[in-house]
């Protein structure tokens, strides 16, 4: 059974997504605030995390950002009732795998947890399997999540190490955006793209140690993972 971590703070709201997250076969533990939810990450293990972004003591944002810093693998979801541009935009960068804006069905929220959680099973198995693979002068260690080259280090998150082992398996070919989301975000709706977006910019800065390296971006088509 999957286990999620929802931070909520309304009582009411809160309460039927939690009832009907566990009909849906999620294991759910609830916290009514972000500095609760903080407390409860620390101390538990989670497969994803739903975030309110406007709660007291801690916000969603500030506890994704903590969250992160402890566990940069662990995918989050974003809730509000806002509809602003800028939040979105924010979510993304914070590396949020969805933002949904209330009021919402619940079906639908259990249906993008599916696809996440899937995502997220898929790059576990591809990358026990793929084990070590070199890209230029990176090593692309895909059962720790690193991407080290000399004494450059960083730790990805599962969907950039995803995003990585799609672009590899199909380097110096020109890649459609549509393709792209479909297998690493398996949607290309608004928030996919803009997504896929955040993640392409931060990929140019861990491969930027590399001038063989390159992503390139065709306009009004797609993009090309060039490695020469």
């Amino acid at each position: 059974m999957k286990r999620i971590l929802l931070a909520e703070d309304d009582l009411d709201f809160g309460n039927i997504l939690k009832q009907y997250l566990e009909i849906s076969g999620y294991n759910i533990t609830w916290a009514k605030d972000g500095k609760e939810a903080l407390e409860l990450f620390k101390n538990g293990s989670y497969n994803i995390c739903v975030f309110d972004v406007m709660m007291p003591k801690m916000d969603g944002f500030t506890l994704a950002e903590k969250v992160i810093d402890i566990n940069p693998e662990i995918p989050f979801i974003f809730l509000t009732a806002r509809k602003l541009k800028e939040d979105k935009i924010k979510g993304l960068k914070l590396g949020a795998d969805d933002y949904i804006v209330k009021p919402f069905e619940a079906d639908e929220l259990v249906l993008r947890l599916n696809n996440i959680l899937k995502r997220t099973e898929k790059v576990t198995t591809q990358t026990t399997q793929e084990a070590i693979i070199n890209i230029g002068n990176y090593t692309f260690d895909t059962n720790r999540l690193e991407l080290v080259c000399k004494d450059y280090n960083k730790q990805l998150t599962q969907k950039e190490a995803e995003l990585i082992l799609f672009l590899f398996k199909h380097k110096n070919q020109l890649l459609k955006r549509e393709d792209i989301l479909k297998a690493v975000w398996e949607n290309d709706d608004f928030f996919s793209g803009r997504s896929m977006d955040v993640f392409i910019s931060r990929l140019r800065k861990y491969f930027k140690h590399d001038t063989s390296i390159t992503i390139e971006s065709i306009r009004n088509v797609g993009l090309e993972f060039k490695v020469s």
